[in-house]
């Protein structure tokens, strides 16, 4: 392989500090990802040198820090396989993606006895904000079963999705079980009934390339902090068509095209969606981590954080007591698990305290929590600066719990 996951991680600041007097081990990418150098460089640089609004100023500021931020928005979109830059929105992240096309396209389209059909494995940001527009519009969300195994029910999809399913929510991969949902089958089968497919790609966007023509989904979003980018910032694809069509969001500047009291008119896209001073910083740190993603070898990277899974895994199986949650196959590197005797927000502090860094919880999965029967688990999350002594490291923190409470 040509990946060097040293040479990697020497781009990662974070990475070479020491916590409670311990090497730093890191498994927590799933909530976000770790920051290169040339990400933190961008930002930095952009605060330093060009800091000005964008659009419209006569300045060479502005002119500097416009030529950055819509750069950003054309690497996005080669990223994405989006041939009109126009159809990248920027928004602080999925949450607000997820928010903008419910209040936006659910508002205009749909009625009292229509149904939007969401996993049961969804994160509350897929799940409340089509509640919300579901019930001011009297319509109905649905739940798709979640099998044994920690995967979509497709029969019980097919058997729910009729003539009056108007949207089928779903995201790409599970934060809590890490499962790989096979979203260009079920964007189709939705299609076959005349609805319409939104992807949440938080947990996808970082571990492998991505075309969202190929995927045949109707909207697709993710975090840039999930890209080794930024916090409060996001984007939002869709069919230009579709985002044409819809009313804005939010109202304010940069979003109009003409402001009188007789009437308003609307800015084209991507501008419409994109009222007020945006995360300009953010937008620029982000371009900065696609093209950082986009330099490296994303095969091997994905071969790697593969390995990293599988050993996980074999090192799972001899440990007494451990019950781990999600499919054995077909999943990025998340691992999510129990272990007899103990809370998992005690072996959260007290892995900590070894200076390994895990998430614990109900992963704002509660539904999905609820149908596993457990209140939350403890989750290892992999990413590709992660190494094998960083899973060693996680299994002899998980030994010396055990010995603690035995």
């Amino acid at each position: 392989m040509s990946f060097n996951v040293e040479e990697i991680r020497a781009q990662f600041p974070a990475l070479k500090q020491e916590v409670n007097g311990r090497p730093l081990v890191y498994l927590d990418s799933a909530a976000t990802t770790q920051k290169p150098q040339a990400v933190i460089d961008a930002i930095v640089h952009y605060y330093q040198h060009d800091n000005a609004n964008v659009h419209r100023a006569a300045h060479a500021l502005s002119g500097r820090a416009t030529s950055a931020f819509e750069d950003s928005r054309r690497v996005t979109a080669e990223f994405l396989g989006c041939a009109n830059p126009a159809q990248i929105i920027w928004v602080r992240g999925v949450t607000e993606a997820i928010n903008l096309v419910a209040a936006s396209w659910g508002r205009s389209n749909l009625a009292a006895g229509d149904k939007v059909l969401v996993s049961a494995m969804e994160h509350h940001s897929d799940i409340v904000p089509w509640q919300l527009i579901c019930a001011e519009r009297g319509a109905e969300v649905i739940p798709v079963p979640v099998t044994d195994d920690g995967e979509i029910d497709l029969q019980a999809l097919e058997a729910l999705l009729d003539e009056h399913v108007k949207m089928v929510a779903v995201n790409h991969v599970s934060n809590a079980l890490g499962t790989i949902n096979p979203v260009q089958e079920i964007a189709a089968k939705a299609h076959a009934v005349g609805a319409l497919c939104m992807v949440d790609g938080a947990q996808a966007i970082a571990h492998w390339p991505l075309d969202v023509q190929q995927l045949g989904c109707d909207f697709y979003a993710f975090s840039g902090h999930k890209l080794f980018g930024p916090t409060g910032i996001g984007v939002l694809w869709g069919r230009e068509a579709l985002l044409e069509a819809m009313p804005p969001f939010l109202g304010g500047g940069e979003m109009i095209d003409r402001v009188s009291f007789d009437g308003t008119t609307f800015n084209r896209l991507p501008f419409k969606f994109e009222a007020g001073t945006p995360n300009i910083a953010g937008v620029i740190g982000l371009g900065a981590a696609v093209r950082w993603v986009q330099g490296l070898d994303r095969g091997s990277a994905e071969e790697h954080e593969q390995l990293l899974l599988r050993r996980c895994d074999e090192l799972a199986e001899s440990v007494r007591g451990l019950r781990r949650l999600g499919p054995e196959r077909n999943r990025v590197g998340v691992f999510s698990f129990l272990l007899e005797g103990t809370h998992p927000e005690d072996l959260g502090t007290l892995l900590d305290q070894q200076g390994i860094a895990i998430r614990t919880g109900h992963h704002c999965a509660q539904p999905l929590m609820s149908r596993f029967e457990v209140p939350g688990t403890a989750r290892a999350s992999f990413s590709l600066y992660n190494t094998m002594d960083d899973v060693e490291a996680l299994f002899a923190g998980l030994a010396k719990i055990q010995e603690f409470f035995a």
